[in-house]
């Protein structure tokens, strides 16, 4: 009806209704495009990882924002409970939980050495020394009853599982000794431990604190007994989060990257140490010249990393006084933070050959065997 009025009532009707029609169909053009991107980003791949990672980030951004309103627990009536606290992680901790007025069980190896005895001195009466073997039933009870006569008002509140060990070694340089020594203690000591004090972090819905490693899910070459040790602890602790859950205990996993300056945790080993243990069957296949190689290049590894432990007691802190602490609390660089994050996706052979493409590695296997 428009356009005959159109024709009827206008001297340039002809070149008004072109116009109308062009229009009409640039309209419908401008349509069909619209209508063919939103196709596009319907089924083209990139348009859809464009938006799922713009929308990923918007939930991060929330759940990080929602973490921030956290409202940190007050230390004063409350207790925790660190094992391993001669030295490095459990010492430096132990400081600061006090300085928060938490009451501290600081559990310590030994007991009237310098490094219990430091802490002792430096800190308020809140800190309280007890001596504690992991590997043993007793030294366990032992502690529990003076902690269950000692609690303050509002009871235990966390255990941090902290005591450990590390080596590093071949497959083939360990005996068994060595590998029942490091889960006996990275291990075992914790799930002694956690299952001892159970009730009473129950009783006031507390935390549970599982210091472990990236070597939990890094196999890297030489930490096998190690990894062992960490990657079981970290099976453990996630079964327990998962039970604990219905009693209102969370539990975290704190995962420090390379921290051997740091700690007291780094242990030094030679050559000829490792060649005398060897013993005279294992010789002849392990090169004596390597074993000198992998010893310079482990201290030198170790040595590289973080000089001291202020990211992982920060991670401590935030598990043990946030409303809602992280499961997970992985502590490396930014830049291997990505490479772990992307670790759990790769295929093994890419992984693999991280190490099989290493100068490390390509010398290790042409010096292994010969003479």
């Amino acid at each position: 009806m428009e356009v005959q009025q159109l024709n009827k009532h206008h001297p340039r009707s002809e070149e008004m209704l072109s116009m109308t029609v062009v229009t009409t169909n640039t309209s419908a053009y401008f349509l069909d495009i619209i209508h063919m991107d939103t196709d596009v980003l319907t089924y083209f791949p990139i348009r859809r990882i464009l938006v799922l990672s713009v929308l990923t980030f918007f939930l991060l951004a929330t759940v990080s924002l929602l973490r921030r309103g956290n409202q940190a627990v007050v230390g004063a009536g409350r207790a925790v409970l660190i094992t391993g606290c001669d030295s490095g992680f459990g010492n430096h901790l132990a400081r600061r939980l006090d300085a928060q007025g938490f009451v501290v069980f600081a559990c310590c190896l030994f007991p009237d050495e310098v490094g219990a005895q430091t802490l002792l001195k430096e800190s308020s009466s809140n800190v309280k020394i007890l001596k504690l073997d992991v590997t043993k039933d007793e030294d366990v009870m032992q502690a529990r009853t003076v902690v269950q006569s000692n609690l303050p008002e509002k009871g235990l509140w966390a255990v941090v599982n902290n005591a450990g060990i590390s080596d590093w070694s071949e497959t083939e340089w360990n005996t068994m000794s060595d590998y029942h020594n490091m889960a006996e203690i990275n291990l075992f000591g914790s799930i002694r431990v956690s299952i001892a004090f159970l009730p009473l972090v129950r009783a006031s819905k507390g935390r549970m604190l599982f210091v472990s490693s990236v070597f939990a899910f890094f196999n890297c070459l030489t930490m096998g007994a190690y990894s062992i040790s960490k990657r079981g602890l970290e099976a453990f602790a996630d079964c327990l989060r998962v039970e604990m859950a219905s009693f209102g205990v969370k539990v975290s996993i704190i995962q420090p990257g390379n921290f051997a300056c740091a700690t007291n945790i780094l242990k030094k080993k030679t050559g000829p140490d490792i060649w005398e243990k060897l013993g005279r069957e294992r010789q002849p296949m392990f090169n004596r010249e390597y074993l000198d190689l992998a010893c310079d290049y482990y201290m030198s590894t170790c040595s590289s990393g973080y000089q001291d432990s202020h990211l992982v007691t920060d991670a401590m802190i935030d598990a043990i006084t946030v409303d809602r602490p992280k499961r997970r609390y992985l502590l490396v660089s930014k830049l291997d933070m990505v490479f772990f994050y992307a670790l759990p996706y790769l295929p093994s052979f890419v992984t693999d050959a991280l190490f099989y493409l290493s100068p490390m590695y390509n010398k290790r296997k042409a010096m292994l065997y010969s003479k």
